[in-house]
């Protein structure tokens, strides 16, 4: 929901804030030049230029004039301070790196430390306007529900959050009293669009049971009978037993979905792709580049057989991919079938040293590279396995609804390594399916983070 305020925001914020880099630019020019350290005004014009678009692309980077950015002045005060950072950073090192490096120390000084303190009142000023519009002015949206159900107590719990609108609470607690018995709108719920109407209500939400839609025809004309705009929320809350989400197909169908998927939305999972080419390419590039020839070495001396050990595994929509990983074993006619397990006599001392480690997972990074695998995500399991569990674990395939990981939410939570009882793959998929379904850049950066830190402790169940 969009008021006016958000609206003219959205458009006046950031003019005015380019408009006021621009003014502290010219203005931190026009004194370093009366110090005598002026530039060329070629040059001053070229990197006003290039000032301008840093600071769009600083802002766009962290979504500032986004209609969620400027929605609250939480966000606004955030993305701001954000976006001045990076600016600095950005700006910085282009004049550093300028052929005509003629700006001085000064200049940068001035300019940042005015446009901090000018972007602190303007930010003053608007939270101050915010203020006095919503306290004072009323501009904020009055908005009520009709229908005390499930779905319309999660919608009262939404509309109290937000600050832009004034919610005055329910004005009819029983959907079923919308008709009397002769089937027309009830004298009380014409009253009562009246009292609304009398408070300056202009929108009531109606969350209304699916089957009950056909009433809504008649409940329409009364309301726009009174000047009350209705918008009908459907009740499904009694039908579904899980959570639920709802998505337009073409802005026209409506979608439920009954799990939550951030990584099915386009940008999310070209995010998390490119995480996965860096951070994999960069491990590649000064890890693997050294560190691959020292274990191949290592593993040829203690045993004979390749450096890589290759093995068909699940992955994402259960499609098998060749994973890579060093050898940690003798060769063995066992290991498509038979897990790893503590003092297994099969692991090479050098294997035992690389699963302790974990360093026999890099070259794994190899599959993240060609796509095969994400850095995190869902272990991927032999393909006997899969077809073992999928029958005695609920929704087990769910994890294959991603990318298979090198780590994951369930690896760095304990549950890695061999898993005789049932119940430990239970866990392992609990806390999978919980991953996909709460997916964020951040949490994957934590996941990495305590990977590492698992490596350097060591873990118990790595054998």
């Amino acid at each position: 929901m969009q008021t006016r305020y958000l609206f003219i925001l959205k458009y006046i914020l950031p003019i005015t804030d380019l408009i006021m880099v621009n003014i502290v630019y010219f203005f931190a020019y026009e004194f370093t030049a009366y110090m005598g350290k002026a530039v060329s005004s070629e040059l001053q014009w070229h990197y006003i230029v290039v000032c301008n678009l840093i600071w769009i692309v600083s802002t766009t980077s962290f979504g500032l004039y986004s209609e969620y950015g400027s929605r609250r002045i939480e966000r606004i005060y955030r993305g701001t301070w954000k976006s001045v950072v990076l600016h600095a950073v950005l700006f910085s090192i282009y004049l550093f790196f300028s052929k005509q490096n003629d700006f001085s120390r000064s200049f940068l000084v001035i300019f940042y430390g005015m446009l901090a303190i000018l972007f602190l009142v303007n930010r003053f000023i608007g939270t101050s306007f915010q203020f006095l519009l919503f306290n004072h002015l009323r501009g904020v949206k009055s908005v009520a529900i009709m229908g005390n159900n499930a779905t319309g107590l999660q919608l009262a719990s939404y509309f109290e959050k937000q600050r832009y609108i004034e919610f005055h609470g329910f004005i009819n607690d029983m959907p079923e009293d919308y008709l009397d018995r002769n089937g027309q709108i009830s004298d009380m719920v014409g009253r009562q669009f009246k009292m609304a109407v009398d408070k300056g209500i202009k929108d009531i939400y109606v969350t209304i049971a699916p089957e009950r839609m056909a009433d809504m025809s008649l409940l329409t004309e009364e309301a726009e009978r009174q000047c009350v705009r209705l918008k009908f929320i459907p009740d499904i809350s009694g039908a579904l037993l899980s959570p639920y989400t709802v998505s337009y197909l073409g802005n026209e169908f409506p979608v439920i979905s009954l799990r939550s998927e951030p990584l099915e939305k386009i940008h999310n999972r070209f995010k998390k792709r490119a995480i996965d080419v860096v951070f994999s390419g960069l491990v590649i590039l000064f890890v693997l580049s050294w560190l691959y020839p020292i274990i191949a070495l290592l593993i040829k001396m203690q045993s004979k057989g390749p450096v890589l050990f290759k093995q068909l595994r699940s992955g994402r929509d259960d499609e098998p991919f060749w994973c890579f990983k060093f050898r940690s074993m003798r060769m063995n006619a066992d290991s498509d079938k038979k897990q790893a397990s503590k003092n297994d006599d099969r692991i090479t001392p050098i294997g035992k040293f690389l699963r302790k480690s974990s360093l026999d997972e890099l070259p794994q990074f190899f599959n993240v590279f060609m796509g095969h695998m994400s850095v995190v995500g869902p272990r991927p399991h032999m393909l006997s396995h899969t077809e073992q569990y999928k029958g005695i674990v609920d929704q087990f395939m769910v994890r294959h609804f991603l990318k298979p990981g090198i780590t994951g939410w369930a690896q760095v939570n304990g549950y890695r390594g061999e898993t005789k009882e049932d119940y430990k793959m239970v866990k392992r998929v609990e806390h999978d399916i919980w991953y996909l379904e709460n997916w964020s850049a951040m949490l994957d950066v934590k996941i990495i983070f305590m990977t590492v830190i698992n490596m350097v402790k060591g873990e118990e169940n790595a054998f």
